[in-house]
Formats: structure tokens, sequence, C-alpha cells
């Protein structure tokens, strides 16, 4: 089968690998009928995860049909339509009875897909803990509507549910990619008053604002950022703050425009370290929630997508096949032609 494969050094590569098989009985195979580039893939290309093991078949969006289970796999069968979660997890361990399903502590659990083990930039993938990792795509929800439930869509869901938003409250999102516009969606199902978007790429903050995902952009250099907040909000500052850009001073904006008291999430992937000055921070009383997604709540949000209450359709502005991935990801990489995301073909 032909899989994108990371190299490591930022070399990535289309080769022939053989098609996976079942190593453990809570195995589940799934030839991937569509699979998509997320900005972690580019993390990973630039070096700057360092757990990601060269030789990898990269991917960890995507959606396929099962074509075959290990013997105690319960909740799939072959020839199901499945979302697969970004996430490994036993469901077992101390952290996934919690819920911390990001911080299994099975030797694959948390996010490996595509990044420890073989993913799903590929023609077939295997998936461990299958029971966990799919989630059936029912028949009114197209692929290419489920494509993001597993990732993009279960970050910005787990990024509104901790940020503690209550109705009437005002939200800032910095980022207004694709991570970014999924927390912007997710956010709104907690009716807040309004929803700031804050980027610097002003094509995408008017889709935020076209789609009623934000009811005001603004933009870094452009804008004052803390001074239109405050006056918004009547000096105080936003409710909750949804850090999903990774910037080089985006960190340092989420905490300044957030209010006394207000929860900040860091939702976000740095490649550098952020500093955290807790004397200029003192009296703000501010709550800090960060880390990775913890992607439990697929069903949830397939629920939701099958009921109208989540659309990511506008997301997907290019398509392609697998052998053309190389190109996508310079496409991605660089943002060229407003792209937002691509959904790839195997």
């Amino acid at each position: 089968m032909r899989a994108l494969v990371y190299r490591g050094n930022g070399e990535l590569a289309l080769e022939d690998r053989p098609v996976p098989v079942l190593r453990d009985e809570k195995d589940a195979i799934v030839e991937v009928t569509l699979t998509t580039i997320c900005s972690s893939d580019i993390h990973i290309r630039r070096g700057a995860v360092p757990r990601a093991v060269p030789g990898t078949i990269l991917g960890h969006e995507f959606v396929g049909r099962v074509v075959q289970i290990g013997n105690a796999v319960k909740k799939v069968k072959p020839g199901d339509r499945v979302a697969v979660n970004v996430e490994t997890f036993c469901g077992e361990c101390f952290f996934c009875r919690r819920g911390y399903v990001n911080n299994c502590t099975d030797a694959h659990g948390g996010w490996a897909l595509g990044c420890r083990i073989d993913g799903g930039q590929a023609e077939y993938v295997r998936i461990p803990f299958a029971d966990n990792g799919l989630t059936v795509i029912p028949d009114s929800v197209t692929d290419e509507q489920a494509l993001f439930v597993g990732d993009i869509l279960s970050t910005g869901f787990w990024a509104a549910r901790i940020g503690e938003i209550s109705p009437a409250d005002t939200v800032a999102v910095i980022g207004a990619g694709p991570t970014g516009l999924c927390t912007m969606l997710c956010a709104r199902l907690y009716t807040p008053a309004r929803i700031i978007a804050v980027d610097t790429d002003e094509f995408r903050l008017n889709l935020a604002l076209a789609r009623g995902l934000a009811d005001v952009g603004l933009v870094p250099g452009r804008d004052d950022i803390e001074g239109a907040i405050r006056k918004l909000t009547q000096g105080r500052g936003a409710d909750t703050v949804l850090e999903v850009a990774g910037g080089a001073d985006t960190f340092q904006t989420a905490w300044k425009i957030a209010r006394p008291n207000a929860v900040v999430v860091v939702v976000a992937m740095y490649e550098e370290a952020q500093p955290l000055p807790l004397p200029e921070m003192y009296g703000k009383n501010l709550i800090f929630k960060t880390g990775g997604v913890d992607g439990c709540y697929c069903q949830e949000i397939m629920d939701l997508i099958a009921c109208g209450k989540l659309n990511t359709d506008f997301l997907i502005t290019h398509r392609c096949g697998l052998d053309q991935i190389l190109d996508a990801y310079e496409i991605f990489e660089k943002k060229k032609d407003h792209v937002i995301k691509f959904a790839v073909r195997p």
C-alpha cells in the first residue's frame, strides 16, 4: 500500500508499505477512505515533536471502513464506517478511568497514531484499543462531515468544555486556523454573548465572521487587542480565553486579555518555551488549563453533527489524492491559496 512516511530531519516521502495486520485481540484494521493534514504533522516535520519516531506513517485525523477486528473487539464490526480518535487509550488505567485519556499509561497511550505508531495517511491502518478509538459514522453523516471528529473537533469541544463558559459570557479565541474555527464552533454551544476572534490572517477572520462563529474579529498590529476587548467588556477583559494559535507572543496576549478570575485554556502546541511572568499576573487570580485534548467525547460530537448542531463542511477548501499529498503539505504549511483543510482520498 502507499503511505506518507516521516523519515526524520524534515523529510517526508511516499513509500510502499505492507498492509498492517492485527497484533492484539483489541485491534482493528481500517481501510482509510478520507484523511487530512494537521498542523501537528507540520510540527513533526519541523522536528518540534521529540516523541515522533522516524519511519512512522503520518496522519492522525481520518475516517475509514473497518475490514478486520480482533477477537476482543465488541463495538465495531467489519463494514462499519468509522471516525478515528487522535488518541489511543486503554480505558482502564488511573487516568483513563477519570477521563484523562491523553495521559493513558499504556505504552501506546495518548497521541500515538502518526507520531509513535503508524497513522492514517495511508490506504490501511491498524487501530489499537479499537472499541475506544473508533466511533461509528451514521448513514446520515458523510465522510467529509465526520473527518474532523477525532481531532480538531474533539480539541475544540474539549477546550470549550473545560473553559467554564456560561451563557452571556465574552469568549476570546486566539487563532482562527482550523482548530480555532472548531473551537469557536463548539464555544457557540454554550451560548456566550459574544465570541472575539484574534488572528493575523484577515481571510480566516472574515470566514469566522461570515459563518457566525465569531462576532468580532481583531488583527494584531492593526488593532489594539487589549484595548478593544476591554472596551467591549466594560473594562474587565474576557471571561474565558481559548489560546489556539501557538504563536511567538500569543500566550502573553491570552493572559493579558483575560479578566481577573478568568479561565485561560491553552490548546496550542508551542515550538518554544513560554515564560510565565507571575509578578505581572499577580492579583489577576487566573485559572490556567493546559495540555493535549482528552478526546473522549467523539460519540457526543458525532451525535451533534448528525442532528445539525455542528457543521464543519466549510473547513474543507482543498481536495486531492494520496499521490498528491506532498504538494498538499506545501500548500497547507505555507497557507497558500487561502487553504483551511485538505480532504485527501487514498
